[in-house]
């Protein structure tokens, strides 16, 4: 098997040229109980023994591909991402043949298949936007015998005994229905939630060391009352927002812009007008998703949503107060 610094290997005659693996440094702060569930997936306790292949849940920007980093940082392992789309083919995920300049055909090896050389750590990113003709052709690679056949390459390439892989899969309607014979192999499932207010304003600061502590304030206290109100906006739209309204005061020297002008023009550009008033965004989503409103408790049972009698009676009012 090939190390990592090697940059081709030689199976059943056909010379494969690796991909590099990712080097980014990244950081993960909070949610140590899900770090360390990723962790014990990875595990081999017995020789007959195999590691699992998990799926990582969760909203875009919260994480779950960094999670992975961080794991693969801790086994001391080179990290490769293959990042999936819904045009991915088979020969993207395995071998991909290139015109070389010579005028013959050189085969260059996906990153999912140079972490299987490697005995590496692969994540599939996004694994949801990929076609079931893609995921067909890793189905052996998911399950006990630990490889994949390249029709491309007329070869069989085995998994290395350390080859480690999850899949990060967004919560989204722009999604394919991942089919079940590979659900069953892509288990368990982790699921990331959002960070509590310590752990979000210790991400930002750690991304973000150089912004100011009302400017952090402004952020976390939006984020949080985000999550609250169970909307969608992640770590990583704070972080845009951190940027951008950084940017813009440091823009002018002569005439900086204010902090809190600088915050809210950030939150416009970044989020658009329907996050300056998240409970107003809240009471729409809700509407969205359960007509009037999604059920919220017993209440809903006995009374239609207009009932003064309604134990929400108040909230129902307040809203036909703003339409």
């Amino acid at each position: 098997m090939a190390s990592p610094q090697t940059k081709t290997v030689e199976i059943g005659g056909v010379t494969l040229h690796l991909s590099a693996p990712d080097v980014t440094e990244q950081g993960w702060i909070g949610q140590d109980a899900i770090l360390h569930q990723l962790l014990a997936c990875w595990l081999v306790v017995d020789p007959s023994d195999r590691p699992l292949s998990p799926r990582l849940i969760g909203q875009p920007g919260i994480g779950k591909t960094t999670l992975a980093m961080a794991a693969a940082r801790l086994r001391k392992q080179p990290l490769y991402i293959n990042q999936c789309t819904a045009d991915t083919r088979p020969e993207d995920l395995l071998v991909t043949p290139v015109l070389a300049e010579s005028g013959k055909i050189a085969y260059h090896a996906s990153p999912l298949v140079s972490a299987m050389l490697t005995g590496s750590v692969c994540v599939l990113d996004e694994g949801n936007r990929m076609n079931e003709k893609s995921w067909a052709s890793l189905a052996p690679l998911l399950d006990h015998r630990r490889y994949v056949e390249s029709v491309v390459a007329g070869i069989t390439i085995q998994a290395h005994p350390d080859f480690r892989a999850c899949v990060t899969m967004n919560e989204d309607e722009s999604t394919y229905e991942v089919p079940d014979y590979i659900l069953s192999r892509l288990q368990p499932t982790l699921t990331l939630g959002f960070p509590d207010r310590d752990d979000e304003m210790a991400i930002l600061k750690y991304h973000l060391p150089f912004a100011s502590a009302e400017l952090l304030a402004l952020t976390v206290e939006f984020l949080q009352k985000a999550h609250q109100l169970k909307l969608d906006f992640s770590p990583r739209d704070g972080l845009n927002i951190l940027r951008f309204a950084i940017k813009r005061m440091a823009q002018d020297t002569k005439h900086p812009m204010s902090r809190d002008e600088a915050w809210r023009e950030s939150l416009l550009c970044v989020l658009g007008e329907e996050a300056v008033d998240l409970e107003d965004l809240a009471r729409r989503k809700r509407r969205a998703m359960g007509g009037q409103h999604a059920p919220m408790g017993l209440g809903d049972l006995f009374f239609n949503p207009g009932d003064p009698l309604h134990p929400d009676a108040d909230e129902f009012d307040d809203d036909e107060d703003d339409e």
